[in-house]
């Protein structure tokens, strides 16, 4: 399968949907293709830069700053609203970086680039970490929209909350959602649908069949790019 030179190709959906093991299968078959693809994973918050900071400030802050993952210091430091907006402040202009600039670099190259995770997945994050926050008022998030590359093709892979349970538990997530927040999740991505160009995939079908109908989806992208 030929891909258009740099393409962006974006995978969306709950934790233990499939969507490592599919883009692992993607990126070993577009390099024998004879491609040199980008994989970048992203999430707020979460990205090397701003891990790299919160290490640092944890060892010199020491006390200051709340455990990785959910926890009463976490939310007790989230309750103050200016901290609230840093992060969120920090986190977009993070993502700027990541999808304004690195992204786009990549691209200019001629590099495909596979994302785990993208704006959609971002915009859901935030929403329901931070409720108390109006997300389409930051300024930075208005800006995000607005710079960040639209994808060639979108994979959106869902399954039950049961089934992700089931999945998270066998891999060993160290913080996995709660069913209680999948559902959210699950209703958030569902309700997207109608609005973003999603291929939507069902997590539950066999490896082997999700990579086949995610490379007929890349062919016909393909087709359709040419002929444009």
């Amino acid at each position: 399968m030929k891909i258009i030179r740099g393409s962006l190709i974006t995978f969306s959906g709950l934790d233990g949907a499939g969507k490592s093991t599919q883009i692992a299968l993607l990126t070993d078959h577009l390099i024998k293709n004879g491609a040199r693809p980008v994989y970048i994973w992203s999430r707020g918050g979460y990205t090397a830069v701003l891990q790299g900071l919160k290490t640092l400030s944890r060892r010199f802050l020491h006390r200051r700053l709340p455990p990785s993952g959910n926890s009463p210091q976490r939310s007790d430091v989230f309750s103050n609203w200016w901290v609230r907006r840093l992060w969120l402040s920090l986190a977009l202009l993070d993502l700027l970086w990541v999808y304004g600039i690195q992204i786009r670099w990549h691209r200019y190259r001629g590099r495909p680039v596979v994302c785990d995770r993208y704006l959609w997945d971002t915009a859901i994050d935030f929403r329901l970490n931070f409720p108390q926050e109006k997300l389409d008022d930051y300024w930075l998030w208005r800006l995000l929209g607005r710079i960040s590359p639209r994808p060639d093709a979108s994979f959106l892979m869902l399954l039950t909350v049961e089934e992700s349970v089931r999945r998270s538990e066998m891999k060993g997530e160290p913080f996995p959602d709660p069913p209680e927040v999948l559902r959210q999740r699950l209703a958030c991505y569902q309700d997207l649908i109608s609005r973003v160009p999603f291929q939507v995939l069902d997590g539950s079908q066999p490896i082997t069949v999700l990579f086949q109908q995610i490379l007929t989806h890349l062919a016909q992208v393909h087709h359709d790019q040419r002929i444009a």
